[in-house]
C-alpha cells in the first residue's frame, strides 16, 4: 500500500489522539468545519493491543477504532487520511493486532504511541516509557511494519527525565518508520511548562544529516493554524499535530474562521450532539458529551449560564431544546 505520508501534500497538519476526544463523531465534526488542504490526517483515540487481544475486553477496546460511514464518506471527499493509533509493550501482540487492524478495518495508517506520560502506562512499561527501552521499542515498530502494509509512524517526546532527543530519535530512524511526531516535552513534564521545539528541531536536523524520507511532525502548544504555520516555517518540520488547540476552537483547521459568532457555535454544539447520539446513544455515557460545550458555549453574552445550564442536562433532548430556544427560528437543528 501507498505510504500516504511521502505523497501527500506538505504542510501536514494533524488533529492528536486524544482518549474519549477523537471519537468519531468528534473527527467528523473537525472535518467538517476544516478548510479544504488545511487539515490532512486525523487520528483515532489511542487504541490498547492488550485489549484487543483479550477475549472479553475486545468488544469495548475496538470501540476506538469504529469509524461511521458519514465519517468515512467525508473523508475520502476532503482527502484526508486516517490512522489508526496503538499502543502496549509487547511485540508480538502488536504483530497480531496489526495484522487483525489491516485485514478487519480501513485504516490508511497505523500509528505507535511511544509518547504517552500518564504514570499508570508508564509502570507497565508502555508508551514514554518505551524511550528508555529503545531496543524493545525497535523490536515493536519492526513487528508492526512486518505485519501490515499500511505506513507505521511513532508519535513519541523528548524523553522521560530530561531530553535525549538526538540519541532517541535516532535509534528510531534506525528502524524507519513513516513518519515521526514528536512533542517537545519529556514525559516528566505531563502537559506542564513549555514545548521545547528548538529540541523538534534537532530531530528534524538529524533526519537531513542522515538524508532519509521520513516526515517529522512537531507536536506542543500550538493554539492557531497561523501559529501551526509559523512553527513549520521556523523549526523545519514537515507538519504540526494539534492537541489541546483545537479546544480553543474545533475550526482550528478554518483559518477563515478567526471570529465565529454565537449561532454558528450554537449549531455546531447541536450539530456535534446530533453526531454522538447517532454514532453512540445507547452505548457510550452521555456524560462524556460534556466536555465538549465549553468550546462552544464561550465568548459571547450570557455563555458563562448556558455552560451552567448545560452541565445540568441528562439527555439528548434537553440539551436541543435549552440551546435551540436561543437560535432563530429559521436555524434550528436537532
Amino acid at each position: 500500500m501507498e505510504n500516504f505520508w511521502n505523497t501527500i501534500e506538505k504542510p501536514i497538519l494533524a488533529l492528536a489522539p486524544m482518549e474519549d476526544v477523537t471519537d468519531t463523531s468528534f473527527r467528523e465534526l473537525v472535518a467538517r468545519l476544516a478548510k479544504p488542504g488545511c487539515l490532512n490526517v486525523l487520528f483515532t483515540e489511542f487504541t490498547a493491543v492488550d485489549g484487543m487481544n483479550h477475549p472479553i475486553g475486545k468488544k469495548r477496546v475496538s470501540e476506538r477504532l469504529i469509524v461511521s460511514k458519514s465519517e468515512r464518506l467525508l473523508l475520502k471527499e476532503k482527502e484526508i487520511r486516517l490512522v489508526a493509533q496503538i499502543w502496549g509493550n509487547k511485540p508480538e501482540v502488536f504483530h497480531k493486532i496489526a495484522k487483525d487492524i489491516t485485514e478487519v478495518y480501513d485504516f490508511d495508517g497505523l500509528d505507535i504511541n511511544m509518547g504517552c506520560p500518564v504514570k499508570n502506562v508508564i509502570k507497565q512499561g508502555s508508551c514514554s516509557a518505551l524511550i528508555d527501552q529503545p531496543q524493545l521499542a525497535q523490536e515493536i515498530i519492526l513487528a508492526t511494519k512486518e505485519a501490515t502494509d499500511l505506513p507505521v509512524s511513532v508519535k513519541t517526546r523528548t524523553g522521560i527525565k530530561k531530553h535525549e532527543t538526538e540519541r532517541w530519535i535516532q535509534q528510531l530512524l534506525e528502524v524507519k518508520p513513516a513518519a515521526i511526531t514528536l512533542h517537545g516535552r519529556i514525559q516528566k513534564q505531563q502537559s506542564e511548562g513549555e514545548a521545547d521545539w528548538t529540541e523538534i528541531a534537532k530531530a528534524v536536523n538529524l533526519r537531513n544529516q542522515k538524508g532519509v524520507d521520513i516526515p517529522i511532525l512537531g507536536n506542543g502548544d500550538v493554539f492557531s493554524y497561523e501559529q501551526a504555520i509559523d512553527r513549520i516555517d521556523e523549526f523545519g518540520v514537515d507538519g504540526v499535530m494539534v492537541g489541546r488547540g483545537i479546544f480553543k476552537s474545533p475550526w482550528f483547521f478554518n483559518p477563515a474562521m478567526i471570529e465565529v459568532s454565537k449561532e454558528e457555535k450554537l449549531t455546531q454544539l447541536i450539530n456535534h450532539t446530533k453526531l454522538f447520539e447517532e454514532n453512540w446513544g445507547g452505548v457510550k455515557n452521555f456524560n462524556i458529551l460534556k466536555r465538549f460545550y465549553k468550546i462552544y458555549a464561550n465568548d459571547f453574552t450570557g455563555a458563562a449560564g448556558l455552560r451552567a445550564k448545560l452541565m445540568g442536562t441528562n439527555n439528548f433532548d434537553e440539551v436541543y431544546q435549552l440551546v435551540n430556544a436561543l437560535l432563530p427560528k429559521n436555524s434550528l437543528v436537532g
